[in-house]
């Protein structure tokens, strides 16, 4: 694939093959920024993938349907009339956890610990998908590397649906980590008011048939679907979880209030909240050197999606 740049007051532009400017509709481009590489279908704005040392993690913001629909929360980044302001540690698509070791990676606005953003490995557009691929560090208060990441997100662009496929793999460094079991975790979307499903039109339905929060927290599942409608149109976001993902299928701290997240590392706090006799711990441990690997792919489409047809979606997933 030929790949052109254009470099201009410290902004880099990576342009699609010509092939791919043929069909500016579903041609996925990048564009790197100060601190964020902008991920663009043809002239439209997909997300963001956001880092720097203002954040605490890097994250995706904001995301958006096809037709330009953000599906995620705006706080603390803008402003927007009755928008919540709560769980400011909240922000837009991210991965992160809060007991690594004696650090905390989830509920912190203010560094360190710090997930750092190191360096891109790869990043091509392509007609219908793009690929960014980069290397992150989780560094603890103490100052030390605890986790290498290296996360490749496939970005994949269709009429009314976009998708992002995460292969994340952590790597520990110079000592053993531990992940202590919380819900506190781990691949998570904040989700915009409207979504929401305790005062807003949304409704959780996972791959085993269960409904809303009271049914699918805490519960291990394949899948989860949040939908809900805005401007008398049906969106939704999908998270499937990849069955070579560690403790697939995975735990989900999927709340009312707007937090979508899937958890295979909360074990222990999932089984108890769930009331299930002599809950057990996962505890999950890398010796240096070694990985753990998770996978996921998160959905946002507009119309309805059944389980027949998220479970189809499931299939050609994890048959990849």
């Amino acid at each position: 694939m030929k790949i052109r740049w254009w470099a201009s007051v410290g902004i880099v532009l990576l342009f699609c093959s010509v092939g791919c400017a043929a069909k500016l509709s579903s041609c996925v481009e990048f564009v790197e920024g100060e601190d964020k590489i902008d991920v663009m279908v043809g002239d439209n704005l997909f997300t963001s993938y956001r880092y720097g040392d203002k954040l605490t993690k890097p994250i995706l913001y904001p995301v958006k349907s096809p037709s330009g629909i953000v599906v995620n929360r705006s706080f603390p980044f803008e402003k927007v009339e009755g928008e919540s302001t709560d769980h400011p540690h909240h922000t837009g698509l991210f991965f992160t956890y809060d007991k690594v070791n004696a650090d905390g990676f989830w509920n912190n606005t203010t560094s360190p610990p710090q997930i750092k953003h190191v360096n891109v490995a790869q990043m091509a557009g392509d007609d219908g998908k793009g690929t960014l691929s980069v290397v992150l560090h989780w560094v603890g208060k103490s100052g030390k590397v605890l986790l290498k990441e290296k996360r490749d997100m496939v970005f994949r662009a269709a009429k009314d649906e976009y998708a992002i496929d995460f292969t994340i793999q952590l790597t520990a460094q110079d000592q053993k980590v531990v992940f202590g079991d919380t819900k506190e975790g781990m691949f998570a979307i904040r989700v915009a008011g409207w979504l929401r499903e305790d005062n807003g039109t949304g409704e959780y339905l996972n791959s085993n048939g269960d409904r809303r929060e009271k049914g699918v927290w805490g519960k291990r599942a394949s899948w989860v679907r949040l939908e809900g409608e805005k401007d008398n149109q049906t969106y939704g976001i999908s998270i499937l979880n990849h069955p070579d993902s560690v403790n697939y299928p995975t735990y989900w701290h999927a709340r009312g209030y707007g937090l979508f997240s899937a958890n295979p590392l909360g074990q222990f706090d999932f089984q108890k909240g769930r009331g299930i006799d002599n809950p057990q711990a996962f505890a999950l441990t890398l010796e240096p050197g070694q990985s753990a690997l998770f996978k996921f792919r998160m959905l946002i489409y507009e119309g309805k999606r059944s389980a027949e047809q998220l479970e189809k979606v499931f299939t050609e997933y994890t048959a990849e």
